[in-house]
């Protein structure tokens, strides 16, 4: 495929999710080597503080060699989006999977009563850590993929308002996140490995 495939896993602050348990138990990160793709997935800093954190942690994990293909999943979809933004030579491309809903009073009071520490992450837009007007500046190829079937933490209306604020960004379709027990990663690898070679051409690649 060319490019090297970043994997960023989801989980905020002190959840008990790291690449392993995201992308390569379930088969994503397998999948997407048998494709023909090569892959990186690190762990993310998941107690950094801060998205800008993160995204300086995840730099340091990036190849040299040609701009890479980040994948972001659920709120890893945010330290991907800072890491675009923050060094937009080192980035190709962008999915966002199964975006993590922002901005919903009775989800975010749960986690801050639960964890007061995740507190300042959950601050943004439609997604966390970014502003909507940083979405609509974005000038790289960017995929969507929203949870299906939705749930409280994976809204739909997320997904939707992702794709009408990124300029020429698709959606591809849905499938339920990892580690949940319905995913299967074959669908999710075809989608993925599809939209990447039509990114890395040029060619379709703001076109379902």
């Amino acid at each position: 495929m060319g490019r090297v495939l970043v994997l960023v896993h989801g989980g905020l602050w002190d959840e008990a999710v790291d690449a392993a348990a995201f992308w390569e138990r379930p088969g994503v990160a397998g999948g997407l080597r048998a494709a023909g793709a090569a892959v990186l997935a690190p762990d993310r800093a998941m107690r950094a503080g801060s998205w800008a954190a993160e995204a300086e942690h995840l730099a340091a994990a990036l190849p040299d060699g040609p701009p890479v293909v980040l994948v972001g999943g659920s709120n890893g979809c945010s330290a991907a989006v800072r890491l675009a933004l923050a060094a937009p030579g080192r980035v190709r491309g962008l999915v966002l999977a199964w975006p993590a809903t922002a901005g919903d009073e009775r989800l975010d009071g749960r986690i801050r009563a639960a964890v007061p520490e995740a507190g300042a992450l959950l601050a943004g837009g439609v997604l966390r850590g970014v502003a909507d007007a940083e979405l609509a500046g974005l000038r790289l190829p960017v995929a969507v993929l929203p949870a299906v079937p939705e749930n409280p933490v994976h809204r739909r209306r997320t997904a939707d308002a992702l794709l009408g604020l990124v300029p020429g960004a698709v959606e591809l379709p849905g499938c339920p996140e990892p580690p949940h027990p319905a995913f299967r990663p074959e669908p999710f690898v075809a989608a993925l490995t599809g939209w990447a070679r039509r990114a890395r051409s040029g060619r379709s690649a703001t076109s379902s």
